[in-house]
């Protein structure tokens, strides 16, 4: 008997005697009438429509194919192989058809391949039954034709019966559940394995096993190997919750995808940022022995990128932002927003005050209105030391690579940390002005760089073109002259001196007309540390503006143009005092002499009373001599006793 079948299914004797209802020696008996173990009928690659094979294993024997029953004890079998089938197989997902699609896209692409192959033999067997065929027979010519076990066929139709033809993908996938099994743990062994593992310390895995094995064994605690604590880490710990543990913070937001903003729909100077960063080079700084690092402060268009100012100083402070935001205003105009950081240099109440979301210092209802409020400037505030808020940090990246690693700077370069020192670390310190040379040159140079791959930029323009095109149509804010005094820095306590008034500041002398009515006062003085040959402003303590005075450069003592110059200059003073002079005297002296009134001569006074005066010594007054007792008028008048009394009185005055 030759049964027709491609993928076999073999049964052993005791089996095919269960199914046939017969025992084990009435089975052989009818295995040999019917020649099943003939050696014609042995199957092997040269037979492979044989009907039996040798058992391998223990017990040998034989096997038969479950194709020598009779077709209703195949069916018998083919049900209680499916039977087993379906428990030996996890259970296949009986939910609506959205949660079985959603299941069948987190399968590998192996598991979908297979389940399409499925459905191509389900609609194989579909096809014949709708032509007419039974499902016996369509099921038997489907597996003879693709090599499928009809068992097999019979249990996928068992998954999609009563489903949407569209709905029978996802059902017929196999979701192994793998191993659910895991070793035996105690919960204290667990907690404190990850209390050891998950610290920023970052422990080997085998070294925090290893003690919390010795602890688990001091404790009593059920502790497994080493690959159980591997494989439940794995699988109940996150990942990000590893990171943060064990690598910080800043590695866990890092997983996280950066924001990526579209500045297309800004134009140029409606927004700029700010950011300092201090240079990997050592500048020779006038007026300190030891050279330093110097720190730009650079304020950058949001819209096209480009630089707009920069200053230069030895530490990122308050006044080097505020000379550069002055920069800002005078070269090309007003921004509506300021990007900036909450730190002290940004934040400080000179520029931000009044601004109601500043979180930096104690916010006073009286404190004076900041440069950014006056100018009405919308400040943003970013997180600091955060480069994804701040684009200028990648203009600072391409700095490092232009400025400090120029060969201008060989010598002078200090690296960027203390294990990338160069070998002629410390060679040499760079003078400042040969510095501010490099850096405007390479500021420039980047600006200009074409074909910069950014949205505004496309890949083509450069930050300068991006800029101009843009700044060409933008609405911008103009400052007026007054503005500039707003950002320059304030000197107070400054005297005029005498004879002329002059300031004198940082070497310099300073002098206009006005400060002559201010000899000995103190005054505030406004302005440029980087460039004292302007003019600066003079303003009374009280705050009131007096003007600005002009530097008055020292000359060479036979420099005979600035000698003129000077003349000339004086000369005109001089004429506009005698101008002044003439303006505010109208009258000549003799004319101020003739018009004033005639003095009558006074009447002389006759005196009514007169006083004796007794005799003097000099121009002092005799000293009053007591008065002598009143003689007594009973008595008889002696001349020559009142005489000799008299005389006695005169040489006891003397």
């Amino acid at each position: 008997m030759t049964a027709e079948w491609l993928t076999a299914e073999w049964l052993a004797a005791a089996e095919m005697a269960a199914l046939l209802g017969l025992n084990r020696r009435s089975f052989d008996r009818l295995a040999a009438e019917r020649c099943w173990t003939e050696p014609e009928n042995f199957h092997c690659d040269a037979n492979p429509r044989g009907t039996w094979k040798t058992k391998t294993g223990p017990g040998g024997g034989a096997l038969y194919h479950y194709g020598l029953l009779p077709v209703t004890v195949q069916l018998k079998w083919l049900a209680q192989r499916e039977a087993e089938a379906s428990s030996d197989v996890p259970a296949q997902p009986q939910q609506a058809p959205s949660e079985a699609w959603a299941r069948y896209d987190a399968l590998s692409g192996a598991r979908k391949a297979a389940a399409t192959e499925r459905l191509k033999a389900l609609d194989a067997v579909e096809v014949l039954i709708r032509g007419g065929a039974a499902v016996e027979l369509a099921v038997t010519l489907v597996a003879h034709q693709d090599g499928i076990g009809k068992s097999s066929l019979y249990l996928w139709r068992t998954r999609v019966a009563g489903r949407e033809r569209a709905d029978w993908l996802p059902y017929l996938a196999d979701y192994y559940a793998g191993r659910t099994a895991t070793a035996a743990m105690a919960p204290e062994a667990w907690a404190y394995f990850k209390a050891d593992y998950l610290t920023l310390s970052r422990p080997a895995l085998s070294a925090s096993y290893a003690r919390t094995k010795e602890v688990g064994d001091a404790q009593g605690w059920t502790v497994p190997a080493e690959s159980a604590f591997r494989r439940r880490l794995q699988r109940e710990v996150p990942a990000q919750v590893l990171v943060l543990q064990r690598d910080g913070r800043e590695a866990a937001d890092r997983l996280y995808p950066a924001q990526r903003r579209d500045r297309g729909d800004l134009y140029a100077l409606q927004a700029v940022d700010w950011d300092g960063h201090q240079f990997d080079v050592f500048v020779a700084w006038p007026g300190l022995k030891q050279p330093v690092r110097p720190v730009i402060s650079v304020f950058q268009d949001l819209y096209s990128g480009k630089l707009l100012s920069w200053r230069l100083d030895v530490s990122e402070n308050t006044t080097a932002f505020r000379l550069a935001f002055g920069d800002l205003i005078e070269a090309w105009g007003i921004p509506e927003i300021a990007v900036i950081d909450n730190t002290r240099t940004a934040a400080n109440k000179q520029m931000t005050g009044g601004t109601p979301t500043r979180f930096r210092f104690k916010v006073k209802a009286e404190d004076p209105a900041g440069l950014f409020t006056i100018l009405g400037v919308e400040v943003h505030w970013t997180t600091p030391y955060h480069g994804q808020s701040k684009p200028i940090e990648r203009a600072f990246k391409d700095l490092c690579e232009t400025i400090a690693k120029s060969p201008d700077c060989v010598g002078a370069y200090t690296g960027n940390s203390p294990t990338t020192k160069p070998e002629n670390h410390g060679a040499r310190a760079m003078p400042l002005a040969d510095f501010i040379k490099v850096v405007e040159r390479e500021i420039r140079r980047h600006n200009a760089r074409p074909n910069r791959k950014t949205g505004v930029c496309g890949g083509v323009k450069s930050f300068d073109q991006a800029f101009a095109d843009s700044y060409a149509t933008a609405p911008i804010r103009k400052p007026r002259p007054e503005h500039r005094r707003l950002w320059l820095l304030p000197a107070e306590g400054v005297t005029g001196r005498k004879p002329d008034g002059r300031i004198e500041l940082m070497g310099n002398r300073y002098w206009s007309p006005e400060l002559v009515e201010l000899i000995g006062r103190k005054l505030v003085v406004r302005f440029d540390p980087d460039d004292l040959h302007q003019p600066v402003h003079v303003y009374r303590l009280c705050g009131a503006y007096v003007g600005p005075a002009e530097c008055i450069r020292d000359t060479g003592f036979f420099d005979l143009d600035a000698a003129k110059t000077h003349a000339q200059a004086r000369g005109a003073f001089r004429k506009k005092t005698r101008e002044l002079a003439a303006a505010e005297v109208s009258l000549s002296a003799a004319e101020a002499a003739a018009l004033r009134p005639a003095i009558a001569a006074p009447v002389p006074v006759e005196a009514r009373v007169v006083r004796l005066d007794f005799a003097t010594r000099g121009n002092a007054a005799l000293k009053p001599a007591p008065a002598a007792a009143a003689p007594d008028l009973e008595v008889e008048f002696d001349t020559a006793a009142a005489f000799a009394r008299g005389i006695q009185l005169v040489v006891d005055n003397q």
